[in-house]
């Protein structure tokens, strides 16, 4: 069997370390959207996320959204900040937990307009990510590529898209189909630069971190892929 990051050949030391913290992150990865699930299964079931969407789109008004989004990224600073920089466990895993319960709150008004719109756009969104994200985490591990050097562009390119969203927000003009699709691809990229990252330069202390950025990563990607499907099913009818 030839070596590799989860099976290295040296007896001891920084291969298995690294193989270790690679086990560690995608079990809080995994806990982590179980945890999303589940939250959001619990705020469609008690009509929190139908009563969420109802009220953004009655309201009319356009600085409610950049309110909750602005909120959202304070948030989501205080929770990569707490599970980036602390060397407490516990400390980590609240940062962790503190970003799916703001992801939870944040995609309730999706889900519940998901829910009005296309009822069966929530499931399928889930399965077209599954499978983009195991894709590129597939060609991540067997590539020789380090996909680290995408960190650049990947910030300026999400300036420029947190400006358009904010412009069209502010001005009124709506960001099409097309404009989802290229946040979809963008999620792809974070998608190979986190696993990169995890693979082979990501702090070994820092699993909780490593998985909150690739849980944002995917959840962006899911966001996307579903305002994809709602268009389409508003489309159709």
């Amino acid at each position: 069997m030839t070596p590799n990051v989860l099976t290295p050949d040296a007896p001891e030391g920084a291969p298995f370390e690294r193989r270790d913290f690679i086990v560690s992150t995608y079990k809080h990865l995994g806990a982590a959207i179980l945890a999303f699930v589940v939250l959001s299964a619990v705020l469609m079931m008690a009509g929190f996320s139908g009563a969420a969407a109802k009220m953004l789109i009655a309201s009319g008004n356009k600085f409610l959204w950049l309110g909750v989004m602005g909120a959202f990224m304070l948030v989501g600073w205080l929770a990569s900040h707490m599970a980036d920089n602390s060397e407490n466990p516990q400390t980590q895993l609240m940062g962790l937990g503190l970003y799916v319960i703001a992801e939870g709150l944040i995609f309730a008004p999706m889900f519940g307009i998901a829910q009005i719109v296309a009822p069966g756009a929530i499931g399928a969104a889930a399965f077209i990510t599954l499978l983009l994200v195991s894709a590129l985490t597939w060609t991540a591990f067997t590539s020789k590529t380090d996909f680290s050097f995408l960190g650049g562009t990947l910030k300026v390119v999400g300036l420029v898209a947190l400006g358009t969203i904010i412009a069209g927000a502010i001005f009124g003009f709506k960001l099409g189909i097309w404009f989802s699709g290229i946040m979809v691809a963008f999620a792809g990229a974070c998608v190979l630069y986190d696993t990169s990252r995890i693979i082979r330069d990501y702090p070994a202390d820092r699993p909780a971190g490593a998985a909150l950025h690739l849980f944002a990563s995917i959840a962006l990607m899911l966001w996307y892929v579903l305002r994809i499907l709602i268009s389409l099913a508003i489309n159709d009818d």
